[in-house]
């Protein structure tokens, strides 16, 4: 497959060339073509560059963030925009991720979109390690976020570092002296080592609903707190406002994920976001200073612009190197 793809795409043989130097038919030719785009070997990528290319100058300009903008053909369900900016950043992160580095992912709804379309990627000392828990009692024991951590492991033949701790602890003296183990130690040393991070935004209001806010993490207390404290969303399962504070947020104390400071350790941090509506959740975690590279639909690029024209956020919030303009 890879010899027919090199001879057909890259040499810019014809079908009948590559069969003669293949010794095949033409029709195995071409059936060793789709295998090899199935398989992830060949990638073809088809984009609107007068849309797209405006769309992604737009957001790197605003935000000072690396941005990778997906043509997708409106209208369309919000699980088929999910399906296809998911597609395309299951491809890119088999160029991100290489040999010898450590990849950080926050389990969620996205990153699930993105593991049904990796194939097998095998690298050398690469290593996935989680960077929140999700052990919750409502899943009986089940831990989501392990479960998405070990199939990306597995896609790359990585080492997988889990972090076996609860998605919110029940008591911020409790996640203190957890903090303390040593076993939690290594692992919190492993995400801050990391050189490559890969999260999505969870919203309040989604018409995909974040698995933080579906899936029983947080009981009613919870829900009428953050709506108190006027939280739109979260990364990696630490709560923002609408201006990108979080410091004051009480739940905070509790959560298991990196802070937002926690997280700039990072020097690459991947937000993939599909849906218009995140778009005051995606603000916020913009101007917390938790991305460097985004990449989103032209809808939801479209979404976040508007919202950053219509809001102005407090200076005093404002993180080092994330300009509003």
């Amino acid at each position: 497959m890879r010899e027919a793809a090199a001879l057909y795409y890259l040499d810019d043989l014809t079908m009948e060339a590559v069969a003669r130097r293949l010794g095949q038919s033409r029709s195995g030719v071409s059936r060793l073509l789709k295998a090899a785009r199935e398989a992830g070997i060949v990638r073809i990528e088809v984009r609107d560059l007068s849309t797209v290319a405006t769309l992604e100058s737009q957001v790197e300009e605003a935000f000072d963030v690396k941005a990778r903008v997906v043509h997708v053909r409106e209208p369309l369900t919000d699980a088929e925009r999910l399906d296809a900016v998911a597609r395309f950043a299951a491809r890119a992160l088999a160029d991100w991720f290489g040999d010898g580095m450590t990849l950080g992912v926050a389990w969620g709804t996205t990153v699930s979109a993105i593991i049904t379309h990796l194939g097998d990627h095998p690298l050398t000392d690469a290593t996935v390690v989680q960077l929140n828990g999700s052990v919750t009692p409502t899943m009986s024991g089940r831990a989501l976020g392990a479960e998405q951590i070990g199939a990306i492991a597995e896609a790359f033949n990585a080492t997988m570092i889990p972090f076996p701790v609860p998605a919110f602890f029940d008591f911020p003296r409790t996640r203190q002296m957890m903090w303390q183990e040593r076993s939690v130690q290594q692992v919190l040393e492993r995400q801050g080592d990391a050189d490559l991070a890969v999260f999505g935004v969870g919203a309040i209001h989604s018409p995909v609903p974040s698995h933080v806010y579906a899936s029983g993490y947080l009981d009613e207390p919870d829900r009428r707190t953050l709506a108190a404290q006027d939280v739109v969303g979260d990364v990696c399962t630490v709560f923002l406002r609408a201006d990108g504070s979080w410091r004051d947020i009480a739940i905070n104390t509790r959560a298991s994920g990196p802070t937002p400071l926690e997280l700039r350790r990072i020097p690459r941090r991947v937000a993939v976001v599909a849906a218009p509506a995140k778009s005051v959740a995606l603000l916020a975690a913009l101007r917390a200073g938790t991305i460097t590279e985004l990449v989103m639909d032209a809808g939801t690029a479209r979404a976040l612009l508007l919202e950053a024209r219509r809001t102005v956020p407090r200076a005093s919030v404002r993180a080092p190197g994330v300009t509003l303009r």
